[in-house]
């Protein structure tokens, strides 16, 4: 058997694609559905983290630093297979869910905080001195503009998100991975793993050159 036999073989390719694109499904679901929810708390934490009382802003602190040092497999684990002895049962698309848009959230709040701090302060200034309200100067005129910053790392940070998903397998979430892994043993052949990590490509690779883009542009507007 050669290798194109072995690892794309085109009958289990077409036998098995119905059950890679249930799992795709799945994993865009639960990687937007991570995305969104990481981007609301990041959102949270970066303004705790700089205007908030200081009870607050130690708290976002301690869940920023936190949630950067453990490893996402760690936490699903953890949310998945020990909070059922505490009398809380999550679903395996809750617990993914949970743990990828928490960990999603503390990379985002620090991706806003820079953003925030690089609106200059002059906005800040000319914004007090027209006497403006805090909050109506943060909605109206630095979140805009730090929002159009953080775009680049933003999508970075999502591109990590939706890779993220693929860990959702260990707790028999059938993601486009699981699906992959049980299409393998059903066909005793790797094709579907060649499958799943095509369409990760294919998924993911456009968004990569989109970053790659909005970067460079972002370079030249600030010379």
């Amino acid at each position: 058997m050669d290798i194109f036999q072995t690892f794309l073989n085109g009958k289990v390719f077409i036998d098995t694609l119905p059950l890679i694109l249930m799992g795709l499904s799945t994993t865009i679901t639960l990687g937007v559905t991570s995305i969104l929810l990481g981007f609301v708390i990041g959102l949270f934490l970066a303004l705790c983290k700089l205007y908030a009382p200081k009870p607050w802003r130690w708290l976002a602190i301690f869940y920023i630093d936190l949630f950067r040092a453990i490893p996402i497999l760690v936490l699903l684990i953890v949310l998945y297979y020990a909070l059922p002895f505490a009398g809380i049962r999550l679903s395996s698309f809750a617990a993914a869910t949970s743990a990828i848009s928490m960990v999603a959230g503390a990379y985002s709040a620090e991706i806003f905080r820079a953003g925030i701090e690089a609106v200059p302060n002059g906005q800040f200034e000319a914004a007090r001195a027209l006497g403006l309200r805090p909050s109506f100067v943060m909605m109206k005129v630095i979140l805009p503009q730090a929002l159009v910053i953080v775009v680049p790392p933003t999508t970075s940070n999502a591109i990590n998100v939706m890779k993220d998903t693929a860990l959702a397998s260990v707790v028999a979430m059938p993601d486009l991975l699981k699906q992959a892994t049980q299409a393998q043993a059903l066909a005793a052949n790797p094709t579907p793993l060649m499958t799943a990590a095509l369409i990760y490509v294919v998924m993911l690779l456009p968004l990569v050159w989109l970053v790659s883009r909005m970067e460079r542009n972002w370079s030249k507007g600030r010379r």
